[in-house]
């Protein structure tokens, strides 16, 4: 308990659960399926939102502590990605016309990986700088062809796209290991 607390896991958990209920609340009227630019930015959003808890409130109290801080950082990093992945599933499981999963989960995976790494980068206050910077780059740039556009517009291909799923997964793993390993930046 005082773990999430000092981590703020019920500020971010409300904050998810409010952008989902935007969007529920945005397509309660039968709107078309969600394009996957969409599904980028609400994932992001949600990301960001729960990715101010990768830091704690000081560093020299986590150096103090007698727990080992790796396990709980990856799981902290994964629990994100779940929990911005089934909001966003949850509310679309109710519209008329629901996203791929396959998206959604590749698409939480990659950007949770890129705030752990943002985190680890920059600190836990800017960890939402990375996710955000490349839906951007992804939505305003328009992608080169072949497997370098699949790669750099990962967000918005969709489903069995083999590149884009790829990197979507190397970028969690990354994140991951490097957040669990280095902890969020001083």
């Amino acid at each position: 308990m005082l773990y999430a607390r000092s981590r703020q896991v019920p500020a971010s958990a409300a904050a998810v659960a409010l952008v989902a209920l935007a969007v529920w609340a945005g397509t309660r009227g039968g709107a078309g399926p969600m394009d996957l630019g969409m599904v980028g930015l609400v994932l992001t959003a949600e990301v960001a939102a729960a990715s101010v808890g990768l830091g704690g409130p000081g560093a020299a109290l986590e150096r103090t502590a007698a727990i080992r801080w790796v396990p709980r950082r990856a799981v902290h990093v994964l629990l994100i990605g779940v929990s911005a992945g089934g909001a966003l599933l949850a509310v679309r499981a109710a519209g008329p016309s629901p996203v791929p999963a396959e998206v959604v989960v590749r698409d939480s995976a990659g950007l949770v990986g890129l705030a752990a790494l943002g985190a680890g980068l920059c600190g836990a206050g800017f960890a939402w700088a990375l996710p955000t910077g490349w839906l951007a780059f992804t939505v305003l740039v328009p992608p080169p062809g072949g497997t370098v556009g699949q790669v750099l517009g990962w967000m918005v291909f969709p489903p069995g796209t083999a590149a884009s799923t790829g990197t979507a997964w190397a970028l969690l793993a990354v994140g991951t290991v490097a957040y669990a390993l280095a902890g969020p930046r001083r």
